[in-house]
């Protein structure tokens, strides 16, 4: 009788599959039963083969060889890995095996892993793709229920193929001809050097700040307080309404309106309703936890997919999408139901909307491979927690309950409180419903104002006390992990508006499941380090920022890049797929040319300074590891292969190296 075989991405996954289908038979890499078979890989298995494995002659570094621009780049096994491998291929290839299930992860990256592997053992058999967004029993059930063909997701595939041949081509030839140009380890990649010049940027933005003194007059009205509207703000950008440039001038004010009458001249009251925020997608995730939790993007990441594989308490997290689809209304309703008992008065109380049909929480249409972050049906059992899992997980709760929450109404008060010619601006703000906030009680807020009595215009006050402050403009705040993942999310544009930040999320740098591991290989890399909450560039990450041309710094160019991959992902027509896959990997072809030629022809008075060997060898270790591993490497693979390698002596063009170079 024949059998189904089942590649899922890690043993863990496996293990779960096989134990929901019944699957209990022990074998060499694999679990058996009488229907199903069910193997593992360990993220990636095959990758693109290293230069000198794709052409002898690439095995040393000379510039005359650049760029390096082959038809095909082969496939090759990865040497800690060949053992599963071998498994897989065997298992593929036996007769025993009629057909296959892909059941890796249900994303770009995922759909690499099973190709590439598929491709390298040689195997035709069909194959039918497994699509999940929840390990829980129920979710995998239904993942069964409802297989699709392979070649459903033939255009996935071919996105995730030209990320990984471009990265290649551009961080293989960027990354040779730049150490060879300037005697140095030195990596540079698709996207992660317009990262690292984000955070180049804002450190020359600092660095360059020259600090002004303002000064400010605060009036005390007894029941309530003003600050000076100073005429002269409208002509200077610079300035704030309520400052002023001048001491001497800000002080004959206070003069001026101490101890006088004062009339309220205008009075507003304006009733706003702020929606709750939306649910989590992995970057608004890793923003918040960031913010709130001090939380790296990487941490955040690793918590959250525990959260997801170990525990089985929340969806998919490497998604994109902050939306759910219309047909999960029933299974949200089911899971506000069996959150832990810490959470139930919120769910049981009248507030709480069950038929929630908002747009703004359920889109189809915002919807691509997976869904929102949210709780699954699975009971969390807050003992078997970290204190940090714990944590991520109330975060994520408790946004499920706020959205079901009626919106937070307040009235926005705004006063401007005349004496003599002056006026003074106060405004308060009074919670009237305080809706999906009840979720959120002793956070800060930061739009969080004191309530204003009520006054109405011709009201009568004096000045009780002025006051002249002095206060000193700032320079813009170090990039936190939050800053920078909301600019790589957008391409470097500073974004606040949520409805703006999903228009542009599928041009931004990287995906939500490489960002963090991109942030983290600039400070392997000594580019970038943290200081406390904020990262910094260091010297080396500025001296490359200064030597590399502007196009491959551009978070927009790469940005382009992204959205068209993530187009090409969804391209159902093969004709119109191959089309835009010829015209994609041409122009990466095209730049990594340029890049080759920018240099050769760079500028000349930056010298790197050497590395010491402990560094090199930790450069080494960090290629190797990095760019093989699962979503570490993702959109950087080939931006990372030439760093670890002892420089040497020569000098020009003509300079030649033999350097080892991990494996994308």
């Amino acid at each position: 009788m024949s059998k189904k075989l089942i590649v899922a991405e890690k043993p863990s996954v496996a293990r779960d599959i096989a134990r929901v289908l019944g699957v209990t038979g022990r074998g060499e890499g694999c679990i058996t039963g009488s229907d199903y078979t069910v193997t593992w890989a360990i993220g990636h298995l095959v990758s693109l083969s290293e230069p000198g494995e794709t052409d002898p002659s690439w095995v040393k570094w000379n510039m005359a060889q650049l760029p390096m621009l082959p038809e095909r780049i082969p496939l090759k096994v990865l040497p800690g890995t060949k053992s599963q491998f071998a498994v897989i291929k065997k298992l593929m290839l036996d007769k025993e095996h009629d057909s296959l299930i892909c059941a890796t992860d249900s994303a770009r990256e995922g759909e690499l892993i099973f190709r590439y592997i598929y491709q390298m053992a040689g195997c035709k058999k069909p194959v039918e793709r497994l699509w999940i967004s929840s390990m829980t029993d129920a979710a995998i059930r239904q993942g069964f229920a409802s297989l699709k063909p392979a070649s459903y997701y033939d255009s996935l595939y071919e996105s995730a193929r030209c990320r990984s041949e471009a990265d290649w081509l551009v961080g293989m030839n960027a990354s040779r001809a730049f150490s060879l140009a300037y005697d140095a380890h030195l990596s540079v990649g698709r996207v992660q050097t317009p990262t690292l010049n984000l955070i180049v940027s804002r450190d020359r933005e600092i660095a360059q700040f020259t600090p002004r003194d303002y000064w400010e007059v605060h009036a005390n009205f007894g029941d309530y307080e003003g600050l000076w509207l100073n005429p002269e703000a409208k002509k200077d950008p610079d300035l704030k309404d309520t400052q002023c440039w001048d001491e001497a001038k800000a002080r004959a004010v206070r003069e001026a309106v101490a101890g006088k009458d004062a009339v309220v001249a205008e009075s507003k009251v304006e009733r706003k309703k702020l929606p709750p925020p939306q649910l989590y997608d992995l970057t608004s995730l890793q923003r918040e936890a960031n913010r709130k939790l001090g939380f790296s993007a990487d941490k955040t990441l690793k918590l959250a997919q525990s959260l997801y594989e170990t525990h089985k308490l929340v969806t998919y997290p490497r998604t994109d999408s902050r939306y759910l689809p219309d047909d999960m209304k029933p299974k949200i309703a089911a899971t506000l139901k069996k959150l832990p008992a810490a959470y139930q008065g919120f769910v049981s109380a009248p507030e709480l909307n069950w038929n929630l049909g908002s747009k703004r929480f359920y889109d189809n249409s915002k919807i691509s491979d997976h869904h929102a972050i949210v709780p699954t049906e699975k009971t969390a059992n807050s003992s078997a927690l970290t204190r940090d899992e714990a944590m991520l997980f109330d975060m994520i709760a408790r946004r499920l309950i706020a959205v079901h929450y009626p919106y937070y109404e307040y009235d926005a008060a705004k006063v401007i409180t005349r004496v003599g010619e002056h006026d003074f601006k106060s405004t308060g703000a009074m919670p009237v419903v305080e809706g999906w906030r009840a979720l959120y009680r002793g956070d800060k807020q930061e739009d969080k104002e004191p309530p204003l009595p009520k006054l109405e215009a011709g009201d009568a006050r004096r000045v009780a006390r002025a006051t002249v402050k002095k206060g000193q403009t700032k320079p813009p705040a170090p990039h936190t992990d939050a800053s920078l993942l909301s600019l790589m999310e957008n391409a470097g544009r500073s974004i606040e508006d949520e409805a703006l930040r999903e228009q542009m999320k599928s041009s931004g740098l990287g995906t939500p499941a490489t960002r963090a591991a991109t942030i983290e290989r600039l400070i392997e890399m000594g580019y970038a380090c943290r200081k406390g909450k904020t990262i910094v560039s260091t010297e080396k990450g500025r001296q490359l920022i200064a030597v590399v041309p502007e196009q491959i710094a551009s978070a927009v160019t790469t940005g382009k890049w992204e959205k068209f991959l993530s187009d090409m992902a969804v391209q159902r027509d093969e004709a119109e797929r191959t089309a835009k896959s010829e015209r994609f990997m041409s122009g990466i072809r095209r730049f990594s040319t340029f890049l080759v030629e920018a240099a050769k022809n760079g500028p000349r008075d930056v010298r790197f300074e050497k590395e010491a060997p402990a560094k090199r060898k930790a450069a080494k270790r960090t290629s190797a590891r990095g760019t093989g591993a699962k979503k570490a490497g993702g959109t950087q693979a080939g931006a990372t292969k030439a760093r670890g390698s002892k420089a040497s002596g020569a000098k020009g063009a003509s300079r030649t190296r033999k350097k080892p170079e991990a494996a994308p």
